[in-house]
């Protein structure tokens, strides 16, 4: 009878744990189905020229958007999940680097990529366009992504899974009614309506945190470093993501190069599903490693064991539903198909590395989370290049899945090393001994 009433309680506590990760990864289901719908309709309105240039810029604001800011949202998260009173400085410390940053990438930005996209014919109209867009896909968006994490922080996963949702929503909304409605068939157009939703939707978001409390407007120094070693490491990998788009675009056709692009985007969603369980656990996580990783190592490896179901059913499900894309995007992607069939199941090494860089990430261990981050990234596009250069598409495949294996055991490796030595310096502490 007590072995049986300790199963049940032990299912009582997991069912807020369900109930919360049921609504967060239906948000961001929701919100990936609603990024793909976009994408198409996109897609098939814009035609293969402007729809390029689109891809091409915001390939490069993709890069851009993980500078903007210098990594802040992550110290507001650990730190706030473990004490509220700290909420008004950090929330001040993210909008000060946020301006900083924007007005200095929407500056070099405006000056540079003028001279390689041609959004419009008049030399001011494409100043001013392209710095619009730029503005919309890194500082605009970079504050919204941010309002997420500030009710992540409160673990009030409710608000984030509307922000969630409503961004990708009003961003379909968006493409729909200039598109499908007013007949929007250029990417100039495009720009303005892009750029009038994001700012509408920013303002919804200013709205909901407004209750929260106002900012106390200073740099927490100590946090600068860690936002700096959480950020580049995603500044690297947004590089590796798009080293092998870059190169395909020189070596192999439009159409293939189109379907993988579609192929990669459709992946990169499908693991919304894991991340919709990291983004639950990141505080309480943060929590339980306040005292050290080894407090929270159990906590660690029985969300690897979810994960790793999640991520193969996940594939599983991409790997069956991909016949069904070409009616979504179009059926002159011809090896649409084929690409999602055979990239899907790199979603299983990448939840896994991601679970172990999580946990170094909340025990607040940046460096080396952004070690392995930063030189698998850096490593990953050098590799990605070369592989797609000399054997397209074959290489570029076969590269992909190299990258997040070998990720995988570095990350691990790290993640015990730094476990190690958690628990060898509570055992030091104990003792009266002095750790190494």
């Amino acid at each position: 009878m007590g072995e049986h009433a300790s199963r049940i309680r032990n299912l009582r506590a997991l069912l807020p744990h369900a109930a919360a990760y049921a609504a967060s990864g239906g948000s961001l289901i929701v919100s990936s189905a609603a990024q793909l719908l976009t994408f198409a309709i996109l897609a098939r309105f814009l035609g293969v020229d402007e729809f390029s240039l689109f891809v091409a810029i915001t390939a490069l604001s993709n890069v851009a958007v993980h500078l903007c800011g210098l990594g802040a949202t992550e110290c507001l998260v650990r730190r706030v999940a473990r004490d509220q009173a700290i909420y008004a400085t950090l929330l001040g410390h993210n909008l000060i680097l946020i301006a900083a940053t924007g007005l200095l990438l929407l500056v070099i930005g405006a000056a540079a990529l003028p001279f390689f996209f041609q959004v419009a014919e008049s030399r001011l109209a494409n100043v001013l366009l392209i710095t619009t867009m730029l503005a919309t896909n890194i500082v605009l968006v970079r504050a919204i992504l941010f309002t997420e994490q500030v009710f992540i922080a409160f673990s009030n996963f409710g608000a984030a899974n509307k922000a969630v949702m409503g961004f990708a929503l009003i961003r379909t909304a968006a493409a729909a009614l200039a598109c499908i409605v007013f007949g929007v068939s250029t990417l100039q157009g495009w720009i303005i309506w892009q750029f009038a939703a994001h700012a509408l939707f920013l303002a919804a978001c200013v709205a909901a945190l407004r209750p929260l409390g106002p900012p106390r407007f200073r740099i927490v120094r100590e946090e600068l470093r860690l936002g700096l070693y959480f950020s580049i490491p995603f500044i690297l990998k947004a590089a590796r993501q798009n080293a092998d788009l870059v190169v395909l675009s020189l070596v192999t056709s439009a159409e293939i190069m189109s379907s993988y692009s579609v192929a990669r985007r459709i992946i990169e969603s499908s693991y919304l599903s894991v991340d919709a369980l990291n983004r639950i656990l990141y505080p309480g996580t943060a929590r339980a490693s306040a005292a050290g990783l080894h407090h929270a190592s159990a906590r660690v490896g029985r969300i690897f064991l979810v994960a790793l179901a999640i991520s193969v059913a996940a594939a599983v499900a991409v790997f069956l539903l991909a016949p069904v894309l070409p009616y979504l995007f179009g059926h002159e992607y011809t090896s649409l198909v084929q690409f999602v069939r055979y990239l899907c199941w790199v979603l299983i090494p990448v939840s896994c590395w991601a679970i172990a860089l999580e946990a170094l990430g909340a025990a607040g261990h940046q460096g080396s989370r952004g070690a392995v981050l930063g030189g698998g990234s850096l490593l990953g596009a050098a590799l990605a290049a070369w592989a797609t250069w000399y054997a397209p598409p074959e290489g570029t495949i076969i590269s992909y899945y190299v990258i997040e294996i070998a990720m995988t055991i570095a990350a691990w490796l790290v993640y015990f090393r730094v476990l190690a030595k958690s628990r060898n310096g509570e055992v030091s502490i104990r003792s009266g001994v002095p750790a190494e």
